[in-house]
């Protein structure tokens, strides 16, 4: 969307900048910002200054990211006990368009994460999991292939759709005779000529393809493609082949098989070959199309998750949903801390930060009170969006709060019959939170401080 609103490009970037740090949360850091900068234009109409109000909220955040320190709570997670990894990516996928199959969408990418993890170090890299797409099929058929998927077929409609125990050489040398690479021309004029041109190229070829068998290898991936002559040159010397395979696939496939990419023939060596326990050729639906897999890699860290949907707009909003849960299983493998959902956490932040103003004197305090205002926006939004009375529901939850000194009690959007998110299992991962509150209150000084030297009929 192009927007033009210095404002609004502001909040573009926080909501961006939310998505790279965090990867889920976008939403909530912008309904948090609109919901400080309507308080702050308020506190503006009373004549506070709005670098009085960016101070007071400054104050605020800092409570509140220490309070919610304070009511989080960490949990135990391990290869063997994945169920609170993927009851918070549920949570994730529950407000998304895919919610109706979110306990088999959290499963693969809870399993895809842990399978690229170093638990040791606490680091994930989400490079490794290639998330794909196709047409057809419907969204329960998603699933987790520990290898890589090409977009790709065999060259020749006649070779082996199946391999085991494959040894792949990666090329990204043209599998054809060199085209001369100067400016003069060859005039064949006999048949004789032409003839010994055809046997020199394929003798060139033929070299080529033994190349490829001396070193043992059972599949060729290249970068590159080859005419018709030299693919039914390779179908009849048994060397299956797969061409016009992009860069970034084939380091992908050089990562997972274990092998090195050649750049020229005669450094191809058996040492530089990738190994792979299965690759094969699968084809989807009525319009056939094919696909390779290429599975039970060498080095098994690479994964691909292949959605299935009945249209394109249906596998990019999946696409979008399962980066936000990867981001969140990532997150916690992190920092194994988790503060409840359903507004829980912003309603005990809000109390915390309300009963906090009261220890500071200045004109602080009423940004202060101001900020625990807005922190209720996100309940209060959870509960319209569901069908409840706003103002109501919030009151009741919040006084159930105090009353109970509990913060895990939030709005029961499902209508399950309980307030308390612990026993609907709705969690959030802290940094998570903590970071929406943080950028929410820095975007929104930034443009107090614009608003400080520019008028709002300026903007």
């Amino acid at each position: 969307m192009d927007v033009d609103n210095q404002i609004a490009k502001l909040m573009v970037e926080l909501s961006r900048s939310q998505d790279y740090e965090i990867g889920d949360g976008t939403t909530g850091v912008v309904v948090m910002a609109g919901a400080l900068l309507e308080q702050a234009e308020r506190l503006l109409e009373r004549g506070i200054h709005p670098i009085r109000i960016a101070e007071g909220y400054e104050m605020a955040s800092r409570i509140a990211v220490e309070h919610l320190e304070h009511i989080s709570q960490k949990f135990d997670f391990g290869a063997s006990n994945i169920e609170p990894l993927v009851q918070t990516c549920m949570t994730t996928l529950s407000s998304k368009i895919v919610n109706r199959c979110k306990r088999h969408l959290a499963e693969i990418s809870v399993k895809a994460v842990l399978s690229v993890a170093d638990l040791e170090r606490k680091d994930v890299n989400l490079d490794m999991i290639k998330v794909e797409g196709k047409v057809g099929g419907k969204l329960e058929d998603t699933e987790l292939i520990y290898g890589i998927t090409v977009d790709k077929d065999m060259s020749h409609p006649q070779m082996p759709k199946q391999i085991e125990d494959a040894k792949i050489a990666i090329l990204t040398c043209p599998f054809e005779p060199p085209k001369p690479k100067t400016k003069h021309k060859v005039d064949i004029d006999t048949v004789e000529k032409f003839q010994t041109l055809r046997l020199q190229e394929q003798k060139y070829f033929d070299d080529m393809v033994q190349k490829c068998k001396d070193v043992g290898a059972t599949l060729v991936i290249c970068q590159w493609g080859f005419d018709d002559e030299a693919n039914h040159l390779l179908m009849h010397r048994n060397l299956p082949a797969v061409r016009w395979v992009g860069g970034v696939e084939l380091e992908l496939i050089a990562i997972a098989t274990g092998g090195r990419i050649v750049p020229r023939f005669q450094e191809l060596t058996p040492e530089k070959l990738g190994r792979a326990g299965l690759v094969r050729e699968r084809s989807f639906g009525t319009t056939k199309d094919k696909m390779l897999y290429i599975e039970h890699c060498a080095n098994s860290r690479a994964v691909t998750i292949f959605i299935r949907g009945g249209n394109k707009m249906m596998i990019e909003e999946t696409k979008r949903s399962i980066h936000d849960a990867l981001c969140v299983a990532r997150n916690l493998i992190r920092n194994n801390s988790i503060v409840y959902g359903g507004g829980s956490a912003e309603i005990s932040c809000s109390i915390a930060v309300e009963a906090a103003a009261d220890k500071y004197p200045g004109v602080e305090q009423y940004a202060i009170r101001a900020f625990a205002d807005a922190l209720d926006s996100v309940p209060m939004a959870l509960a319209e969006n569901s069908g409840l009375q706003p103002i109501e529901t919030l009151s009741a939850v919040k006084s159930q709060q105090i009353k109970d000194n509990n913060p895990h009690y939030g709005i029961d959007c499902n209508d399950v019959g309980t307030n308390d998110m612990r026993e609907q299992d709705v969690f959030e991962t802290l940094i998570g939170k903590q970071q929406q509150i943080l950028l929410a209150t820095q975007v929104v000084k930034m443009i107090l401080k614009i608003d400080d030297v520019i008028s709002p009929s300026d903007y």
